[in-house]
């Protein structure tokens, strides 16, 4: 069994659980439920933002303990500070050790889009991420078959939520549908979460042009970054490179002030 088939397998005796414990008629009466979502397409489109989606993080199945006493409060704060486009919550606890209080907390801080980060697979976990303040949930294709992901994506739609669809393979760029705002490229493969950045540039053109692509996981290098702008990505979603550092919001701080200082000074190519 991979590292992904184990997550999806808790994942459902999660869901169930939570099920009996929250009702769904209780989620609804959130405070953040009438609230309108933040549109994180638009605020990759902003020319004051880098396009940098800056992820809270404690740990990873792969790298195991990151940054287990991260500050939600100060770096989400500092995030977006330093110039971040979006936040991206993990709240998988058993895995990533994060938990739905972290985005509530980021919410109650931030006014920008925050991004649910966990592996959804029902309808419940929708209407959940809704109740917590996330503006933008994330479905995974090589988890759902086109049609159950449609069904998924609709209802995130009818919510106000905006959708971001992972892919691996070109294959699985075909499960985009009317409902979704934003295509990624995970360059992580969650089967032994081995990455290869170059794993966007490959799918780059495959990804059609009414899509927002953005380019998650394994990000550490500006000229990186860089190269996948040129490529046609607007976003790029980054955690360890920040949570490796003492002061997340410190590291993407830098990292953007770098990458700003980075776009004007490459030398463009001579006409001949």
């Amino acid at each position: 069994m991979s590292i992904l088939d184990k997550i999806i397998a808790h994942k459902k005796k999660e869901v169930e659980e939570r099920k009996s414990l929250y009702p769904l008629k209780l989620l609804e009466k959130s405070v953040f439920f009438e609230s309108p979502c933040i549109s994180l397409r638009k605020y990759l489109l902003r020319e004051d933002k880098a396009g940098i989606i800056a992820e809270i993080k404690r740990k990873s199945p792969s790298k195991g303990m990151i940054n287990k006493y991260v500050s939600i409060e100060r770096t989400s704060i500092g995030y977006m500070q330093a110039g971040a486009s979006a936040l991206s919550i993990l709240t998988d606890s058993e895995f990533f050790g994060g938990r739905n209080e972290d985005l509530i907390l980021a919410r109650k801080f931030n006014y920008c889009p925050i991004l649910r980060k966990d592996f959804v697979i029902d309808e419940y976990q929708i209407v959940e991420s809704k109740s917590i303040g996330a503006d933008v949930i994330l479905l995974l294709a090589n988890v759902l078959e086109p049609a159950r992901l449609k069904e998924l994506a609709a209802l995130a739609h009818s919510l106000g939520l905006e959708v971001l669809l992972e892919v691996r393979t070109a294959k699985e760029i075909g499960s985009a549908n009317e409902f979704v705002t934003v295509v990624g490229v995970n360059n992580r493969d969650l089967n032994d979460f081995s990455v290869d950045t170059k794993r966007s540039l490959e799918l780059a053109d495959a990804i059609p042009p009414e899509f927002i692509k953005i380019s998650e996981s394994g990000l550490s290098s500006v000229k990186t970054v860089h190269e996948l702008g040129l490529a046609g990505f607007k976003g790029f979603l980054m955690g360890e490179a920040f949570m490796n550092d003492n002061r997340p919001e410190q590291a993407c701080e830098r990292f953007i002030r770098e990458l700003k200082a980075y776009r004007p000074n490459v030398r463009k190519p001579e006409k001949i």
